[in-house]
């Protein structure tokens, strides 16, 4: 019987195609790659496999084509026990990401959104009720994204990456917001409606974000942990695990997912985010995104 769902993630479904290479090449530069691989990912799709490997019944609403890539893309998805019930296929193609990471692990990433595209507000609202914890991110078009929040019975987890423009009553709708610092900048933007992009130290920003209204916020700075801010309870750094990278494609999503999970199963948003720190650490040690997500929770 079909657990009921905790964690569901309305969102972005993509193949990766992963080059390896010593450095990432230049504006109009042609760099020799080592080697290549096909791969699932969407910030979607890799949080919502995040989500179910971190402990929560999951499911995951989006659209992929009807096309050979759309194996791929929910081929981990599925064999995780993800429920793919309300996965639309559409004329559209399954969404491409064209991933470059060099021998430091940096990545650079070009998204092709395909059936992804197609996640509307109509798309959404004829998938019908949202159960658990709604998860987002910014690869589908905004109308989704409000249709969901609309639709929303939980707390949501708003990943805003990328940065789309949404309404300001939309984005104070997430509990918590999670993004990056880049991210966070580009948001605090929004809400003051500036023409220019924040260069504070985050914590500035993390409080000028929270001075808005939003019930909770995370911010990740990869090596450098996250921070955690909640209305009445101030601004906590949370350090990160130390380990050697070699791809962190994917990571950010682990993280989300993760968060996610854990807050469907009671923890608070530090606990999550503390636990989330941990899973997220596994991903980086291993080239890929979903394929480097850890299958086991015993070494967190």
């Amino acid at each position: 019987m079909q657990q009921d769902i905790q964690v569901t993630i309305v969102g972005s479904s993509n193949v990766d195609i992963t080059a390896l290479m010593a450095r990432l090449p230049g504006p109009g530069e042609t760099v020799l790659a080592d080697s290549y691989q096909l791969s699932p990912g969407g910030k979607g799709a890799n949080q919502a496999l995040a989500a179910q490997l971190a402990g929560a019944a999951t499911e995951f609403i989006g659209a992929v084509g009807n096309d050979s890539h759309s194996a791929i893309a929910l081929g981990q998805l599925e064999d995780a026990g993800v429920k793919l019930d309300r996965v639309a296929r559409t004329e559209q193609p399954t969404g491409v990401a064209i991933i470059q990471v060099d021998s430091a692990a940096e990545n650079s990433i070009a998204v092709i959104s395909g059936a992804n595209s197609t996640v509307t507000a109509q798309a959404v609202q004829a998938a019908g009720a949202i159960e658990g914890i709604l998860v987002l991110q910014g690869e589908i078009p905004a109308s989704g994204i409000k249709a969901a929040m609309d639709g929303a019975t939980q707390r949501i987890v708003l990943n805003l990456a990328p940065v789309i423009e949404l309404d300001r009553e939309y984005l104070l709708k997430a509990n918590p917001l999670v993004v990056n610092e880049h991210e966070a900048a580009l948001i605090l933007q929004q809400l003051d409606g500036s023409e220019t992009m924040s260069t504070e130290a985050e914590p500035v920003i993390a409080q000028k974000l929270m001075a808005h209204g939003l019930a909770s916020l995370v911010i990740t700075l990869g090596a450098n942990g996250c921070l955690v801010a909640e209305q009445g309870s101030g601004i906590q750094q949370l350090p990160a695990v130390k380990v050697k990278a070699v791809d962190t494609t994917g990571a950010g999503d682990a993280f989300t997912g993760a968060v996610a999970a854990r807050l469907a199963n009671g923890d608070d948003l530090v606990q999550a985010a503390e636990f989330a720190g941990k899973f997220a650490a596994l991903t980086v040690q291993a080239h890929g995104a979903q394929a480097s997500y850890p299958r086991s929770l015993q070494n967190l």
